[in-house]
């Protein structure tokens, strides 16, 4: 039975990788935890699942990932983060194809928890996740705030059944923070990728990404959270334009 390497990398995770790494048991023949000098827990609960465990200091989502595919032993490789967890519906379906391999990558939806709620809509499922691949046939590429991995051309895909869990904030407190310093990270890259702002550019942003995840992707019908959800969308992107407007005047982001 061909062999699959789960990478994750983390940073202060306590809260998650316990369930992270319980649902990869008996789906991955090795687990590769990069973590970035984290001061909680982590490393403890990490090593009573007898991960391979690696100290390196973060260079970004997308380098820090391309990073821990050196160090996994297999070619084909589970790639998680460590909020996130296999569906036992997912872990299934990654089983029958341990045996019958038949694509370069595959994908399969990501269901998000906000607070408790299951999302169904805010632009947040199916939210589909390129996360099983042969590491050979690519790399994590775009920007370091919104990786993704990207197949090398002449690659083929398939879908599998079952969805990713995924816990991306304790609170509403840490959404807040998370999109906050997510904003600082996305203007960074862009102003490194030669992208302006004009002075109308935050405000475009910020009423066109509360309509289209509120609206179009009918986030009002995911209720209270659906608005929250969306309404800091909406700030992130102001934000982010906010700060790139700074960048491209020389004033800095502070």
């Amino acid at each position: 039975m061909p062999e699959i390497s789960a990478v994750i990398i983390t940073y202060n995770e306590e809260a998650f990788i316990d369930n992270c790494l319980a649902s990869l048991q008996g789906v991955a023949d090795e687990i590769i935890v990069v973590d970035s000098f984290s001061t909680d827990r982590t490393e403890e609960i990490c090593r009573k699942h007898n991960v391979k465990f690696f100290r390196h200091e973060f260079s970004g989502f997308r380098d820090q990932k391309n990073y821990a595919l050196t160090l996994a032993s297999h070619k084909k490789v589970l790639s998680l983060d460590a909020d996130e967890a296999l569906s036992e519906e997912l872990r299934e379906s990654i089983l029958k194809i341990k045996d019958n391999w038949q694509h370069d990558g595959y994908l399969f939806n990501r269901r998000n928890n906000y607070c408790g709620q299951w999302i169904r809509f805010s632009a947040s499922y199916p939210d589909r996740q390129l996360r099983l691949f042969r590491s050979d046939k690519g790399e994590w590429g775009k920007m370091n705030l919104h990786e993704r991995f990207i197949l090398s051309n002449g690659s083929t895909t398939g879908r599998l059944k079952g969805d990713l869990l995924h816990w991306p904030y304790v609170s509403r407190e840490d959404h807040i923070d998370k999109m906050d310093r997510y904003s600082v990270i996305g203007a960074e890259e862009y102003h490194k990728a030669g992208k302006k702002a004009s002075p109308f550019t935050p405000y475009i942003h910020f009423f066109w990404g509360f309509f289209r995840s509120y609206f179009i992707n009918l986030g009002i019908l995911d209720g209270r959270n659906g608005f929250l959800i969306c309404s800091t969308y909406a700030r992130f992107c102001y934000n982010k334009y906010s700060m790139l407007r700074r960048l491209n005047t020389g004033k800095g982001i502070k």
